[in-house]
């Protein structure tokens, strides 16, 4: 007997909830360098140990009148919101893939949930992972004005792996057409080797002292020396241009190569390496255009433009959706950015806000609106 659609959205509203509660100790606990697993969920006022019936999401916060059972202190809101917002994106994105299939996959099955059980769910998982990477790095950058890069790194590396091997569970030839997961054509293989290797070249000479880290001059805890309004932002940032230097030398060799070579169609050849080298070429993209804007932005303005967190955020990003659509995202958050900024301005009379929860924003819309730019793409392709 098939198992009724209602039990499949109850049952991801309730496992979304559950990773929202992770996120909250994700968001309290990773900025402040304390281990996410030890000591287990305490009051930070009292440090009562919470009990596992206090613990349940959403239900336990209502149930507590949002204050703690044992010395009455006030629980915040955010960790409602975290737990009811993760859980309609975790049923949103379930929706828009397998009950409305808004979202096509090419994956033949009579019902959305065959398609889920088809291979879609490691769509779905690549899809869910970024977004509650998204929503806890948007969340502690509303906070404390920076994103942890662990959270950057895992979904770089589930969106690495689910590119390999993703190909083994659906077609290629799917995976290709419907762009479920970033996948390298010949060129694209060639120049993100290249890069590859320039990247590692960098990342030794840093190591071995040749190339200095930008902003590690010795600050004063009270008055860092960034603040200082004669403080050398440019000849800082000019530091990370010698860092990409090797890079940026190694991509055009890496393009001189597809012309000239058939390395770049080997290796796009190989489903699994190419899925590899297409989340790392959108990885890569992500970082270089936050990076790139980064610099001018400093250069142009003698001051810190953006920080590391926001590339490294795009760069995740990147990883899962591919280069192409985390370019397109990097265009639409700075509307969102000058929608809330017109709304500061008018209401709180400040101009100052955190980038990172556009750029997820910007990403999310990318993920809804993705065969609408897919399909918009092949049409200008095939124009010209």
């Amino acid at each position: 007997m098939a198992v009724p659609e209602w039990f499949w959205l109850v049952f991801v509203f309730a496992y979304g909830a559950c990773i929202g509660s992770f996120l909250n100790v994700v968001i309290y606990r990773l900025p402040r360098d304390k281990s996410l697993t030890r000591p287990p969920s305490s009051c930070p006022a009292c440090e009562k140990r919470i009990r596992f019936y206090d613990n349940i999401p959403l239900i336990s916060w209502l149930l507590l009148g949002a204050k703690c059972r044992y010395c009455k202190a006030r629980i915040s809101p955010r960790y409602f919101v975290v737990e009811l917002l993760t859980a309609l994106l975790f049923v949103a994105v379930f929706v828009l893939y397998f009950i409305t299939e808004y979202r096509r996959l090419g994956i033949e099955a009579p019902t959305g949930i065959g398609m889920f059980l088809a291979g879609g769910w490691l769509v779905y998982l690549n899809a869910v992972v970024l977004l509650a990477g998204l929503l806890a790095a948007a969340a502690i950058d509303l906070e404390l004005w920076v994103i942890p890069l662990p959270v950057c790194w895992f979904v770089t590396v589930v969106g690495l792996i689910s590119a390999s091997a993703g190909v083994y569970i659906v077609n290629p030839d799917i995976v290709w057409t419907y762009k479920l997961w970033p996948s390298a054509s010949a060129r694209t293989a060639a120049v993100t080797v290249a890069a590859a290797v320039g990247l590692v070249i960098s990342l030794v000479l840093l190591w071995a002292g040749v190339i200095k880290r930008s902003y590690q001059s010795e600050t004063d805890e009270e008055s860092p020396q960034e603040d200082r309004p004669d403080y050398p932002h440019r000849l800082e940032v000019l530091k990370e241009i010698v860092f990409l230097l090797p890079i940026i030398v190694c991509s055009m060799g890496g393009l001189w190569l597809s012309r000239h070579t058939s390395l770049g169609l080997k290796l796009s050849q190989v489903p699994a390496i190419a899925g590899f080298l297409g989340s790392l070429s959108g990885y890569l993209a992500g970082c270089g255009i936050v990076w790139a804007t980064r610099i001018l932005g400093t250069l142009g303005f003698g001051k810190e433009a953006m920080g590391m967190g926001d590339v490294h955020l795009m760069g995740a990003a990147g990883a899962v959706i591919g280069p192409v659509f985390v370019v397109i995202a990097f265009f639409i958050a700075p509307f969102f950015g000058l929608i809330w900024a017109g709304f500061q301005m008018f209401f709180k009379k400040t101009r100052q806000i955190p980038y990172g929860p556009f750029l997820s924003l910007a990403v999310f819309t990318v993920m809804i609106f993705h065969d609408w730019f897919r399909d918009y793409i092949a049409t200008l392709y095939l124009y010209y």
